[in-house]
């Protein structure tokens, strides 16, 4: 059976270059375009990031979630820092139930300001294992958050099964160290949350490095998460090879990195193409290589 992971499209962004200015000036076509090549190319969620939005945003979400429920019925995963905007665009979405709120941090304040509102949309959560501090240091305090924010859901009748955890994917620029205890906080859920999901914001891991080497730290760790059974993953939809990875298309890529996850190490010399890459990329994430951006030509 090959691993399959849900891909919620990533880029009708506040920041994105055709989306922003389209959110800007209100200009529904562009918008409705990306929703139709997202879901296209195999998005199982649109993400709809309008940013901390402190102007406007709760007109703004509304109307990007109206705008793209217009075009396609692909379920929707709402993305904002701003609270209010997030609960006037949960108001307007049709279907509650399958959309998704990116997300509910381990912060007081916005646990106490979206957990009645999650509750009551009986919509799915992003549970953020960000605190009050920040970044949790370890895959201990990232537990410690996981149980606080579980208990918190359900409490108000978030039952696990609507609960996604996102470990936080941290920059490979800041070391493999971050990097691991994701991984040792992904080996604990199920005993931590049982029928709860996951996710990650991929793209994180390859914050601040060229644009032309990005794909390969994002679908290289996305081939790491799915070996604890990662559900869903914030995405580019755009790049077809990690979309191949999400929809179980690239299984010799999978067992290749999965088997180096398990201390089983190829020759390099007997790899090529995608394999080598993925072979490099690893080493990187898993801390063997020192990381460089010329980590691929080494």
């Amino acid at each position: 059976m090959a691993m399959t992971v849900k891909g919620i499209a990533e880029s009708i962004n506040i920041m994105g270059t055709r989306s922003g200015s389209a959110m800007k000036e209100r200009i529904q076509g562009p918008i409705q375009e990306m929703a139709k090549e997202e879901t296209a190319a195999g998005g199982s969620y649109l993400d709809l990031n309008i940013g901390p939005a402190r102007k406007d945003g709760t007109e703004l979400m509304p109307w990007v979630v109206q705008t793209v429920e217009e075009t396609v019925d692909t379920p929707l995963c709402l993305d904002t820092t701003n609270t209010d905007a997030m609960i006037a665009g949960f108001q307007a979405v049709k279907n509650k139930e399958a959309a998704i709120m990116n997300s509910i941090s381990a912060q007081p304040e916005r646990m106490e300001a979206l957990i009645p509102v999650a509750a009551e949309a009986k919509c799915n959560v992003i549970a953020l294992l960000w605190g009050p501090d920040g970044m949790p240091r370890d895959s201990n305090e990232r537990a410690a958050m996981a149980v606080d924010l579980m208990m918190a859901m359900n409490d108000a009748g978030i039952p696990n099964e609507k609960i996604l955890f996102d470990p936080i994917g941290t920059p490979m620029t800041l070391g493999a160290d971050q990097i691991a205890s994701g991984l040792e906080f992904m080996m604990m859920l199920a005993d931590i949350a049982p029928g709860a999901g996951s996710t990650v914001g991929l793209s994180n891991v390859s914050n601040g490095v060229a644009e032309h080497l990005r794909k390969y730290l994002d679908r290289t760790y996305l081939i790491m998460l799915m070996k604890y059974g990662l559900s869903t993953a914030i995405v580019n939809s755009y790049d077809k090879d990690l979309m191949a990875i999400c929809k179980g298309e690239s299984q010799d890529l999978v067992d290749l990195v999965h088997g180096m996850m398990d201390g089983d190490m190829p020759d390099p010399a007997t790899l090529e193409g995608a394999a080598l890459q993925h072979y490099k990329t690893f080493r990187c994430l898993s801390g063997q290589a020192i990381f460089s951006e010329s980590w691929l030509d080494l």
